[in-house]
């Protein structure tokens, strides 16, 4: 199950599942992918995941449907669950996964596509795939050594391991810890820039998250364009002027 709830400016959706540990079931999977759509079509400035239960964000696929599948069924599984978790990538506002516990398989994978992680100190993550004689797939290999390099995801892949929350900070997979509930940090992490214009904040990811895909002289030219479309909007102006008046800039998201 997957609840899309209100917080004031924020959305929050909670896979509601704690008795098999938040799993991924194709349905879940679908749903989350309507819960997406429906956050939005709402007046929103961030999108924020969690799990239910005090266990786990989620633990991963549901391993009984993964099994006695035709090769197509096999394909289209994988492709339904990176084309789902793809929509965060142009979401119209930044997403958070608020990790409450374990986040493995497609749980990490869900909480990777995200814009940023926040976790509890108890929290483990890892991708065990190669345990079952499995990889990942819904966007564990390509997401995995964008966050944290190539040697650490080689690591994590091939030997399935589970890491802590200290060394996922450490090593660039989430950012920042909790020392209370962890849905608060995700809170109050998006408030550090839910009151900046939404269409500035829309060309700084975009320019950041292009920027892993093509050359250098490629990526400036992509920040040349972007920087310039910023100056025109009325946000801008009203950035400027407020630095200028000495006073905090009200923006309107134009």
């Amino acid at each position: 199950m997957v609840n899309l709830t209100r917080d004031g400016d924020l959305a929050v959706i909670t896979l509601d599942r704690p008795e098999a540990l938040n799993a991924l079931s194709f349905a879940i999977i679908r749903d989350i992918g309507a819960a997406i759509d429906e956050a939005g079509t709402w007046d929103i400035r961030a999108l924020i995941f969690t799990g239910a239960g005090g266990k786990a964000f989620c633990a991963g696929a549901d391993i009984k449907e993964l099994m006695g599948r035709p090769l197509m069924a096999e394909r289209a599984g994988a492709e339904l669950g990176q084309r789902t978790f793809a929509r965060l990538d142009g979401f119209k506002v930044p997403s958070l996964a608020a990790i409450n516990g374990y986040a493995f398989g497609g749980g990490l994978e869900l909480a990777m596509a995200c814009t940023f992680r926040v976790a509890s100190p108890k929290a483990k993550m890892g991708l065990p795939e190669i345990k079952l004689g499995l990889i990942p797939g819904y966007g564990g290999t390509q997401r995995l050594p964008r966050l944290v390099g190539e040697a650490r995801a080689l690591e994590m892949v091939l030997t399935g391991r589970t890491v802590g929350a200290d060394e996922a900070l450490a090593m660039g997979l989430v950012n920042r810890l909790a020392e209370g509930e962890v849905l608060d940090l995700a809170k109050a992490f998006a408030a550090e820039f839910t009151g900046f214009g939404l269409p500035a904040l829309s060309f700084a990811r975009d320019a950041v998250q292009r920027a892993l895909g093509t050359p250098l002289a490629e990526g400036l030219r992509i920040e040349a364009d972007l920087s310039t479309l910023a100056y025109r909007t009325q946000d801008a102006a009203e950035g400027l002027a407020a630095f200028v008046e000495k006073r905090k800039p009200t923006f309107e998201d134009r």
